[in-house]
């Protein structure tokens, strides 16, 4: 009766695993390879979620997580982190610097990005990828992007970022081919940023 009890309150995951996870699969990374361009995640999981954490980031987690990538969750969400232990399998990691992916819902309490995995030079993907929750895409301070996948530049004005995380993510330019990657998401909408894109605050 307790395990019946507890898959009864679990939060559903993909209906179509197979084909849900390709298609947002796809979304992720064409939200990369065209960065400040916004993202639509179709309606692949139901509506009624235990969790609180955005639609983008719950069906990113599900497409991009196993066994072998550590997840850390930035605010405790009980729901969240027993849905991603049963769809994927994935581990919650105690500290930011041991994920593979971290998901910050409240972006003002972030840590520095230098507190994360930031890889190697023989081994730059064993870097974090952060995915982090903002109240809006649009409405903000202008961000101006450039690098590659932007054929000259793409503006971006998200709100809900501190102003350090501009000021941190420059820091970690040098640092090419290391760094980390971060998506920003609200609702079912994201923007991708990868490590490669500068971001010029006007």
């Amino acid at each position: 009766m307790a395990l019946a009890a507890s898959l009864a309150e679990l939060t559903p995951g993909f209906a179509d695993p197979v084909h849900d996870t390709q298609a947002v699969f796809r979304t992720l990374l064409d939200a990369l390879s065209r960065p400040g361009t916004v993202g639509v995640i179709e309606n692949v999981l139901p509506d009624a979620r235990a969790t609180r954490a955005e639609f983008a980031a719950f069906a990113a987690l599900l497409t991009l997580c196993d066994y072998a990538t550590p997840v850390w969750l930035a605010q405790p969400d009980a729901a969240l982190a027993s849905a991603l232990r049963f769809h994927t399998g994935a581990p919650l990691a105690d500290e930011a610097a041991q994920a593979a992916f971290a998901y910050i819902h409240d972006a003002d309490t972030m840590p520095a990005l230098e507190r994360f995995a930031l890889g190697a030079a023989e081994s730059p993907e064993q870097s974090a990828t952060l995915l982090i929750r903002v109240d809006a895409l649009t409405g903000g301070t202008p961000i101006v992007l450039s690098g590659p996948g932007i054929q000259h530049t793409q503006t971006i004005a998200p709100v809900g970022l501190p102003e350090r995380f501009w000021r941190e993510r420059a820091a970690l330019a040098p640092l090419f081919p290391c760094g980390v990657d971060c998506y920003l998401l609200c609702g079912a909408e994201l923007i991708g940023l990868p490590r490669t894109t500068q971001a010029k605050v006007n």
